[in-house]
């Protein structure tokens, strides 16, 4: 495994648990943070049967670090998007297995949006997701314009966009934001559990899953439907589908092995 400096990653009974770890700087996103969090988010997609994405300290991530290459006022920002968080984004989209945000604290900015490009995102209830953008003249980014209307609705994500005012996690979680905002003290050892779900689950079902709900968003009903039954048909070849199957019918538990 890599010797990364700015995140650790730990894989452990299938489970990739990767953590952003600049907690001096609230996690603040760089351009080595960056690299190092698209090469391990492909590693453990590999590696593992669910990746988790958290951070060390008391937040998840403060957003783009304003101090990272100089002056940011000159900073290049659209190279950066497309050559750094572009990548990044889309290794967590794109991963073959479940991959979880569990939001420990502030979410700000591109790390609001971070935290929302994962399948699930689970917050703790001190947490809050911050669209900042606009205190400094932007708008957001890190595919904040495409989850934040998906996930919340457009009213809710053009009032949190314009006034980049905090969404705590219970509002996030009521607004569908989120999938589940948890209290402080079972934080940790609810979203270690979701994880271990996951990763005893069917994986290769999960992996199409996500691609069918993604695809759903630029599909007809007719293309929907086409494209259920092609995914669905690969799911009935799989080890995982027989033992499912099977263990129905015994009324036992399944043991899935991802295959």
């Amino acid at each position: 495994m890599k010797d990364y400096q700015t995140i650790t990653l730990d894989i452990s009974d299938e489970v990739a648990v990767l953590r952003l770890d600049r907690p001096d700087r609230m996690n603040a996103l760089n351009t080595q943070m960056r690299a190092e969090v698209t090469d391990a988010v492909r590693a453990a997609g590999r590696a593992a049967r669910v990746v988790v994405l958290t951070g060390n300290g008391k937040a998840f991530c403060s957003g783009q670090d304003l101090s990272d290459g100089g002056n940011a006022a000159k900073l290049d920002l659209e190279r950066v998007l497309r050559d750094e968080y572009e990548p990044m984004l889309r290794a967590i989209a794109e991963c073959p297995v479940p991959t979880i945000s569990a939001v420990n604290g502030p979410a700000a900015g591109a790390g609001a949006n971070l935290a929302l490009a994962a399948d699930v995102v689970i917050a703790t209830e001190s947490a809050y997701f911050l669209q900042a953008f606009t205190r400094i003249g932007l708008i957001p980014d890190a595919g904040g314009t495409y989850w934040l209307p998906r996930q919340m609705g457009a009213a809710k994500a053009m009032g949190a966009a314009l006034f980049a005012e905090p969404v705590s996690a219970r509002q996030a979680d009521d607004w569908g934001m989120i999938w589940e905002a948890v209290e402080d003290d079972a934080f940790a050892e609810h979203w270690q559990a979701r994880a271990a779900h996951l990763a005893k689950g069917p994986t290769v079902a999960y992996g199409h899953l996500k691609t069918a709900i993604r695809r759903s968003w630029e599909n007809g009903f007719d293309a929907q439907l086409t494209l259920e039954a092609e995914l669905q048909g690969q799911c009935g070849t799989t080890r995982d589908f027989t033992e499912g199957v099977m263990a129905f019918l015994e009324k036992r538990p399944p043991g899935y092995e991802g295959r």
